[in-house]
């Protein structure tokens, strides 16, 4: 005679693709995550068409001006991360999912996996959308790059990751700080603002802001120039560089969120 065990989770001790099963669950159960997600594929869509449109030299990198896009739509994909946490302290559900899910950690990365997953192909889809659109709006005498080209493929692929290394540390903020308008308002500071601020005192270390790799370390496919001469700008990062220092901010945010998730009460 033959029998069949069922594995069975028991309450309170669910593993990290129960506890991933769980946030997929609530995180598309949220009309406003579908909403956020639609506005930044067509934000990114529409401001790169826009770009596009007033290109007028082919001489210039086209690409990346294809892309410009993706700027604005990291802010939405970094607040959603933020809130993707936060919220939780806000309803108070947190309680419940740590009721369910004892080890924090293990909460934070099942967050961070499924949430990284859905913005990584959202911010794929609008990367290479944004391309192509642009790519057939084109002005005559413009020649649209192609993905054959040099360094063309890798820049869109490479800046669509952006949208979830940007979304995850939102997410690592949201756990850091665990108010809404106070991780946002970090998150804004650090990515966008203080980049500009640091752009003008030292800009060397302006090559390591956040918004400052995307645009001009993964959406590039020609050497970046600065002023009216053409001159080069050696100080900026390496498309891969700047993907693996954007990974990098995203890792230490996650793994200080993690810890204080695991050390404060809920």
């Amino acid at each position: 005679m033959t029998t069949t065990t069922e594995a069975r989770v028991p309450n309170g001790r669910y593993g990290l693709a129960q506890a991933a099963r769980m946030e997929w669950i609530k995180l598309r159960s949220l009309r406003s995550t579908w909403w956020t997600l639609l506005v930044t594929v067509a934000g990114t869509v529409g401001i790169g068409v826009a770009v596009g449109l007033n290109t007028r030299s082919a001489a210039g990198d086209v690409t990346n001006n294809a892309l410009a896009g993706v700027v604005p739509g990291l802010l939405l994909t970094g607040v959603l991360g933020v809130l993707t946490m936060t919220s939780e302290y806000t309803s108070g559900t947190i309680r419940a999912t740590v009721a369910a899910v004892p080890r924090r950690p293990l909460l934070l990365a099942a967050k961070a996996a499924v949430f990284g997953a859905v913005t990584l192909i959202v911010g794929e889809v609008a990367s290479f959308i944004a391309f192509f659109a642009v790519g057939a709006t084109l002005r005559d005498g413009v020649a649209a790059p192609t993905l054959g080209q040099p360094g063309v493929l890798r820049a869109v692929a490479v800046t669509g990751a952006g949208f979830c290394l940007i979304g995850l540390l939102g997410l690592g903020l949201g756990a850091i700080i665990r108010h809404s308008a106070a991780a946002v308002g970090v998150l804004v500071a650090g990515v966008y603002v203080a980049a500009q601020f640091i752009g003008f005192i030292a800009h060397g270390v302006a090559s390591y802001m956040p918004i400052l790799i995307v645009e001009n370390s993964l959406s590039t496919t020609k050497p970046v120039t600065c002023g009216t001469d053409g001159a080069a700008c050696p100080d900026f990062l390496s498309a891969w560089a700047g993907l693996g220092v954007l990974s990098l901010y995203a890792v230490i945010a996650l793994t200080v969120g993690g810890w204080l998730l695991a050390q404060r009460d809920a």
